[in-house]
């Protein structure tokens, strides 16, 4: 099964971060836990999203949240 990650992005600019959250969750794909560290941002758990990101092979973003989710959603 392959993640949508346009859906999961959108889902998340609409407001519904657990439906979000629990589309990504399931994938190990690089870019799926760019944005699962991304979405824990969001949220706010900063150790979660370092977690994430790690298996991303990515750091925790210095950028605003804004700027991250444009990053993410220009690489779709």
């Amino acid at each position: 099964m392959v993640c949508d990650h346009k859906k999961v992005l959108d889902l998340e600019k609409a407001g519904h971060w657990e439906e979000a959250h629990a589309l990504v969750q399931v994938h190990g794909d690089e870019f799926s836990c760019q944005i699962h560290g991304y979405l824990h941002r969001v949220e706010g758990d900063l150790g979660n999203a370092r977690y994430w990101y790690g298996r991303g092979n990515s750091s925790l973003p210095k950028n605003t949240l804004e700027e991250e989710f444009q990053r993410l959603y220009a690489r779709l």
